[in-house]
């Protein structure tokens, strides 16, 4: 059993502009998918959970036992594991974190959910609708904390648009607009040469396009109905260590046009293997003024975002967040701007939702949901009719 967490004596979450307080108890973390030099682990899970004071990493597994070994020698964690069986079982381990490939999701998190766990898994959640479901309704029926790698949620700059459109910055949305490049040219490493494949469920829709509409759906609210097209218009990639081509069956431009259930009309296009171009521009169009939200790319879960506003006529001027955005969680200053500081973000909004019985952090209803989009934009796509989202 993992360690029992209790929730009954525990603080609220403070109004606006308060730190919050640390929770009071360590929450043990096991992470699956360790790789000692590379990968999403090693990059934004691990640092985000050791400068959180209120977690503890206490296990890692690694795809063998050489590699588990590499990985706990290099995080400085003893208990280390070939086989995920074993992680989840460990009696300290209060939420296990999958970061392996997607195809692996389904496998992995419900031997976690089964073990009685909490578990943070990536986005995409699963391959498909079908596997998601499969997710959420184990984790449903276990009873069990949830968080999807959908962390954008958690930026600063998103809170800080939620807070502008609240407090009638823009007046009434009447439509809104999002274009992005994900991956540049027709060069991919080897380690991500599977993504080229269309049924892995790792491609341009289900990651850059995900994780973008997600936003944009968070802070607007979902479509009613839609329409949508996706193209591959460069089908052959080169594998970067070793030049071979290899054929690509994922699309690399995905359009989307379509009617919030708010009435706004929203457009999205999110392109790759491209030369260049805008690698990330949102804008909302209201009755009053405009806010226009920019990157360095289709990734707003990582890269840091720039929110400028207008009203009437004006072009956008940068807005400066609120010190109370940005000192939410103090630990996490020295991560801002590093792709561990949203992960690190939602890391502490769970510890802050167990504390005090809260949902602010996206769980596998949430991305279900999405899910259910991304299915939508394919059915649209395939057949070039409008569709219900």
């Amino acid at each position: 059993m993992a360690t029992q967490i209790d929730t009954t004596q525990r603080g609220v979450v403070p109004g606006p502009g308060r730190p919050h307080p640390p929770v009071t108890s360590t929450l043990g973390v096991g992470i699956i998918g360790v790789s000692p030099v590379r990968g999403w682990a090693a990059t934004a899970h691990i640092p985000a959970l050791r400068a959180l004071p209120n977690y503890e990493i206490r296990a890692l597994s690694a795809h063998s036992a050489e590699s588990a070994r590499a990985a706990g020698q290099a995080f400085g964690v003893s208990a280390v594991f070939s086989e995920h069986e074993q992680l989840v079982t460990q009696p300290d381990i209060d939420v296990v974190a999958v970061t392996v490939k997607v195809p692996h999701h389904r496998e992995l998190v419900s031997a976690a959910l089964a073990a009685g766990k909490a578990v943070y898994c990536e986005w995409p959640l699963g391959r498909d609708l079908e596997d998601a479901q499969a997710m959420a309704a184990l984790a449903a029926e276990q009873g069990a904390r949830t968080v999807v790698g959908l962390q954008a949620r958690q930026a600063p700059a998103i809170e800080f648009v939620q807070e502008l459109l609240s407090g009638g910055y823009v007046g009434e949305v009447l439509s809104t607009t999002m274009v992005g490049v994900s991956v540049l040219g027709d060069v991919v490493g080897q380690p991500n040469a599977y993504m080229l494949d269309k049924t892995n469920g790792a491609n341009l829709l289900t990651i850059a396009v995900g994780h973008s509409l997600d936003i944009l759906n968070y802070v607007l609210g979902e479509f009613a109905d839609l329409s949508a097209m996706s193209d591959l218009r460069r089908p052959l990639i080169t594998i970067e260590e070793t030049a071979e081509q290899v054929v690509k069956t994922a699309a690399d431009q995905i359009a989307v046009i379509g009617t919030l259930t708010s009435g706004a009309t929203a457009s999205v296009h999110i392109r790759e293997t491209v030369a260049g171009g805008t690698g990330f521009l949102w804008e909302i169009n209201g009755t009053e003024g405009t806010l226009r939200i920019t990157a360095d790319a289709a990734y707003p879960e990582i890269y840091p975002l720039t929110v400028a506003g207008a009203h009437g006529r004006n072009e956008p001027a940068e807005l400066a967040f609120p010190a109370a955005l940005t000192q939410k969680w103090p630990a996490l200053t020295s991560l801002e701007g590093a792709p561990a500081y949203n992960v690190g973000r939602a890391y502490a909004a769970l510890a802050a939702d167990i504390d005090s019985g809260t949902h602010t952090v996206p769980d596998f209803a949430d991305a279900v949901r999405r899910h259910e989009l991304i299915a939508a934009i394919e059915r649209s796509a395939a057949s070039g009719e409008r569709v219900k989202a």
